[in-house]
């Protein structure tokens, strides 16, 4: 569910937007002034939230971005289940299985408390603690 809609320009660095159908944390984002002829340009480097892929596109500075619905949880990991992690939500005491980021999916072990991501339906552990 897209929370709302911002033009190009409006784009700020370490905000999220999503580019080709994929939530994408922004981390970079060059604009050009309008000119005699033209619109401003927007080139935009970004990073896919679930699929941690870069995206870089170039495009008018009027040009439509959905800015996704981030929900931020709290947990508790129970057990490693293949490449997944079965966790209890602390609030609901829900169990759970979904991936880890590449970055932290090392460092979690059974009983660690963690963050968890609910983005466009998908579920991501983002941060151990």
């Amino acid at each position: 569910m897209v929370l709302r809609l911002i033009n190009a320009t409006e784009a700020k660095v370490g905000g999220s937007i999503i580019i080709e159908n994929a939530p994408s944390i922004v981390k970079s984002i060059d604009i050009s002034k309008s000119g005699k002829h033209g619109a401003s340009k927007c080139r935009i480097e970004a990073i896919g939230i679930i699929d941690n892929k870069k995206r870089i596109i170039a495009v008018p500075g009027h040009e439509r971005f959905g800015v996704p619905l981030i929900e931020k949880r709290r947990g508790q990991v129970l057990s490693k289940v293949g490449e997944n992690f079965s966790l209890m939500d602390t609030e609901n005491y829900e169990t759970l299985e979904m991936p880890a980021s590449e970055e932290i999916k090392n460092e979690i072990n059974e009983g660690d408390g963690v963050e968890y991501w609910i983005v466009e339906g998908e579920k991501i552990i983002k941060r151990k603690g």
